[in-house]
């Protein structure tokens, strides 16, 4: 989309991700996280990345689209595993190929959510997409099914994988950095051990350079494209209007001219965060098109770090292999197997 199309939906989705809407998030987000924690102490030890696939998805199916978790959410879950396996595949759409795998299991979740969006026309919710459905700009237009649709898609994909990437680094770097692991715990306490509520989220400084430095160096996806709407100049290259330009967010985050030191993990270099030049950090995006759920996905981030941190220990596993992987999203090869206790 591009332009007063962009503009106009932006602006009707908007509603569902901030404001009212993103504080009632919260309880339920919190709830969620607990309840795998919970799991995973039972567990011991476990992978890491598709337990936290699990509980991202089962976060944003409930919170986007009123999905109870049970066997309809693990079916959402796997239709979801099917799309993701097929976006960088050869388009063969044969029987049994990825591709075609992908493509049914699309077909499905937009059945599904075709019928949802129906039913939340019919009997209104608090929901994303129940807000999506009631969303009117002011001249009272609205989205259509076909857009809600898309839409509501876009939403469980961007709501889960991504985050399941940044979460399931952050996890790996606090295992590996345990002086910034100690002074993560150290914020914590001064917090006690109960449930972080939505205002101790605005107090977490330390917490949030860690995230802004798991975003810098294990960006979850690799880059991203932009249309070329007036002529430039770039390293001696000239890119006239009308190109497709893709840019790398992993190359941005290393550049040693705007970072020191840009391979250490280092989250204190945000302290000094107003000397950097704009679109430094781009993990979410940037300008107009800035990633329209950052706020859900910052509150989600940081309400699961807060519970892990003020009420568990992990340790890695030996004889696993850390190397990442960029497809579909930034992630260690063996999925982090972990050691896993209360503290």
């Amino acid at each position: 989309m591009e332009g007063a199309e962009h503009r106009r939906n932006r602006k009707l989705l908007m509603p569902a991700f901030h404001g009212p809407a993103l504080a009632n998030y919260a309880t339920t987000m919190t709830a969620i996280c607990d309840r795998y924690l919970q799991r995973w102490e039972t567990l011991g030890e476990f992978t890491w990345l598709p337990e936290l696939k699990e509980m991202t998805f089962d976060i944003a199916s409930t919170l986007l689209i009123g999905s109870e978790p049970g066997p309809l959410t693990q079916r959402l879950s796997r239709w979801f595993s099917q799309l993701t396996q097929g976006l960088f595949t050869l388009p063969l759409s044969w029987p049994g190929t990825p591709y075609h795998k992908a493509l049914r299991a699309r077909d499905n979740l937009l059945a599904h959510l075709e019928n949802t969006v129906k039913q939340r026309q019919n009997q209104p919710t608090q929901d994303a997409l129940g807000l999506l459905v009631a969303s009117r700009d002011e001249g009272g237009d609205r989205l259509s099914l076909a857009e809600i649709k898309v839409q509501a898609l876009l939403m469980l994909f961007a709501g889960h994988e991504t985050t399941t990437s940044l979460l399931t680094n952050l996890a790996l770097a606090l295992a590996q950095h345990p002086a910034v692991l100690a002074q993560l715990r150290a914020e914590q306490a001064s917090f006690a051990n109960a449930a972080p509520t939505p205002d101790q989220l605005k107090s977490m400084p330390y917490l949030d350079r860690v995230l802004k430095e798991v975003e810098r160096c294990y960006p979850p996806i690799g880059g991203g494209f932009r249309g070329v709407v007036k002529p430039f100049v770039f390293n001696g290259y000239a890119v006239p209007s009308g190109w497709l330009a893709t840019y790398s967010i992993s190359a941005t985050h290393q550049d040693g001219a705007v970072y020191s030191d840009p391979l250490t993990f280092n989250p204190d270099r945000f302290l000094t965060q107003e000397k950097l030049p704009d679109y430094s950090l781009v993990g979410f995006g940037g300008g107009p098109r800035f990633c329209l759920g950052y706020a859900f996905a910052q509150m989600e981030m940081k309400l699961f770090a807060a519970l892990l941190l003020r009420r568990y220990h992990w340790e890695l596993l030996p004889r696993q292999d850390l190397r990442q992987v960029a497809i579909p999203s930034l992630h260690p090869r063996s999925g982090l197997k972990v050691r896993f206790r209360k503290l």
